[in-house]
This record gives C-alpha cells, structure tokens and sequence, in this order.
C-alpha cells in the first residue's frame, strides 16, 4: 500500500466531489470503489462525506448548494501548501482570482478555492488535523491530477511560479505531454486542449487507480454512470478510460501498467 502521513508542500494530496446528490453518489462510488463513507457537519446545513478504504482516507463528497447551483457535479483537485493564506495572494500576484477563501475548514486544515487565469479551478489546503489522503496509487484510489488547458505556456508560468513545480516534457507523437515534478517526484501532468474537445472548459481531471479498465467501465455502465471514452492503451503507462458518475460528475480510471 502507498500510505501517506504527510505531503511536501506543492503536493496534490486529496480530491473530492461536488455533487447534486450525495447519497445516490455515496452508493455508487461505494459499489463501484468499494469505499465506506462517514458524515460529518460541514457548516450551516452542509455535510462532508469521508470516503475510506481499507480503513485509509482517500476521498471526499458534499451536496452542492444552492449558492453554487451554477456550477456542475465536478471533481476538485487540492494541493498541500505551507500557508493557504500567502498561497492566494501568490495566486492572485500570478495572474489567478482567489474565489473562495482563505478559510478555515472546522478543524480539518484552511483552504482557499483558486482559478488560473487559464480558467481552471483548484484548490490549496493547509492541513491541520486532515493532511488529506491517508491511501493512494491503488485500487479505489486516486493516482493521478491532470490539467486540460488551451494555453500550455500561460499553465506552466503559472503553477511553476506558484508552487515551485519541475517542468518535464515529453513527445508522445502527436501531442505532447508536460510532468508536473516536486523534487524528483512526478506531481501531476498537463496537455493541451484541440479542437476536438469542444467547449469543455479548462481543468484538473482525477484519476483513480482499478485492477481492470474495462470490466471498471462495464460496472460504470451497469450502475448507472456513462463512460465518455471507451478503455484505450497509454503506451508505456496503462489503460484508462473517461467516465461519468450519475450525477454528471466526470473522472478517469486507469489500471496502471506498472503499479506505483
């Protein structure tokens, strides 16, 4: 198991999802991941889902609520920094708008919500008595953050001015593809958005691990979810496809060729 009980600083160390049903979410991600789920008051009217495996936190769930109706079901990536407060104004020193927060999340740690001036949504976490992931990089956990944007160069300035990342590139043919490093660790991944992408909006997709793409996709299908690219080869790294939960909520599955 690849256990964490810190992250460095720069860090993608939890995700979570926001969504128009949390208890038909619950049930699907429980069947499909094997997750179990404990509710806690998040706020006036709100509750936070923990999602465990193995007895590890590895994710979250919350209902969306009425002042963010406008936004649809959507996986958030977060990244651990020293300070949530001196990361938003870097942020905003970067180019990005600082759209919530910073604010503390009860006792779990302090949080701010930020948009790249690429457009793309992500958010920094202070941990206090939550680091975030207890469990990654295995089955029924994520593995993976990647940003989809339309400016390559403009992402890049950015996230390395602000967190401080290693930029590793490499060719894959008919595209290339930019590594997000902390140190000698690989962080996240980066690529750009053609034409063939349409109007989806740039942003940080998450992936979760599984032992077996396709029969992940059939179980997608058969409770519910849609799967929006069929299982396909990633020379060299796995098999993933694009899925969608229910609700809308869109996330990645790969069974890695070499495990973590």
């Amino acid at each position: 198991m690849t256990e964490f009980t810190k992250y460095e600083p720069g860090t993608f160390s939890w995700v979570d999802l926001a969504t128009t049903d949390g208890e038909a979410a619950k049930k699907f991600y429980g069947e499909l991941f094997g997750w179990s789920f404990e509710d806690a008051p998040a706020g006036e009217g709100m509750v936070y889902s923990m999602a465990s495996l193995k007895g590890k936190s590895v994710a979250g769930l919350y209902g969306i609520g009425p002042e963010l109706s406008e936004h649809p079901p959507h996986w958030q990536s977060y990244v651990s920094v020293a300070s949530a407060d001196e990361s938003a104004e870097k942020a905003k020193a970067l180019g990005g708008k600082v759209v919530e927060g910073p604010y503390d999340a009860m006792e779990a740690g302090r949080m701010a919500v930020i948009q790249a001036p690429d457009g793309a949504y992500f958010s920094v976490w202070q941990p206090n008595a939550h680091i975030g992931a207890q469990l990654v990089n295995e089955p029924g956990c994520f593995s993976w953050n990647e940003l989809g944007t339309r400016d390559v160069e403009k992402a890049k300035a950015f996230y390395t001015g602000l967190f401080d990342w290693g930029v590793q590139v490499d060719d894959m043919g008919a595209f290339k593809y930019t590594t997000f490093k902390v140190g000698e660790r690989m962080n996240g991944g980066m690529m750009e958005m053609t034409p063939e992408w349409g109007d989806i909006p740039p942003h940080w997709g998450v992936y979760f691990s599984v032992e077996d793409c396709d029969a992940a996709a059939e179980k997608i299908t058969s409770l519910g979810g849609t799967v929006l690219r069929p299982p396909a080869d990633i020379p060299g790294t796995g098999r993933f496809a694009v899925v969608q939960d229910p609700q809308g909520g869109v996330f990645n599955i790969i069974t890695m060729a070499v495990p973590a």
